[in-house]
């Protein structure tokens, strides 16, 4: 693994909402959607890699938060995230829930 890429996977986490409040009122929140790999983003912006991270922008792997996630976020304090941080940014994406959960 690369050293970038292996920093960057000590940095991943699973937080709560709570803990990513803050980010999102500076809008500092970008989910990661789809097939993408969060590492692989970010690696790209840690490294300045602005092709790859707009191709992903416009194939909208890439996004800012809407508003009704915010908010839906807001009140599933149980919701969980793989968040990594690339200040000034968090990369974010929801967790499943396990099958016990969703019952």
């Amino acid at each position: 693994m690369a050293p970038m890429r292996d920093e960057l996977l000590a940095k991943l986490g699973v937080v709560l909402w709570s803990d990513l409040q803050a980010h999102a009122k500076r809008d500092a929140l970008i989910v990661v959607t789809g097939s993408l790999d969060i590492l692989d983003a970010g690696v790209a912006l840690a490294q300045n890699d602005a092709a790859r991270v707009e191709a992903w922008i416009q194939a909208g792997l890439l996004t800012k938060p809407a508003a009704a996630e915010l908010e839906l976020w807001s009140i599933d304090t149980a919701a969980r995230f793989d968040a990594l941080i690339v200040a000034p940014f968090v990369l974010v994406r929801q967790r499943a829930r396990p099958q016990s959960e969703s019952n």
